[in-house]
């Protein structure tokens, strides 16, 4: 029996939560599907330029969950730049943090504050 699945967790939601080719009207087999985690590995490593493992501390789960999520990520990122599909970021097993991520906080001032608000 497999183990159950651990909620990941995230600093803040996605801002926008819909890319894609603006010239080109598409129907729904040119969509992907991004998962909120996906996104936020995506953030932590490409942009805060976060290793994984330090990635993993942040999100609550291990190294190699980081490394089949971020792997995933990548995959569906080049699929909507090279296929011109729409990327949707949405769903997915996660859990916002309340700005506090081992006594210091999920490392942006005003992100989680922000997603309460809404």
């Amino acid at each position: 029996m497999p183990r159950p699945r651990k909620c990941r967790r995230v600093c803040c939601l996605p801002v926008c939560s819909r890319f894609g080719p603006m010239d080109v009207m598409t129907d729904s087999a040119h969509y992907i599907q991004m998962t909120v985690d996906e996104y936020e590995t995506i953030r932590l490593i490409d942009l805060e330029g976060l290793m994984q493992e330090e990635c993993s501390q942040r999100m609550n789960v291990a190294r190699t969950t980081v490394q089949a999520i971020y792997n995933a990520a990548r995959r569906k990122l080049a699929a909507s730049l090279v296929q011109g599909k729409i990327l949707y970021i949405e769903g997915g097993e996660y859990k916002i943090c309340e700005g506090q991520l081992h006594g210091k906080g999920c490392g942006k001032e005003n992100c989680c504050k922000q997603v309460s608000d809404r």
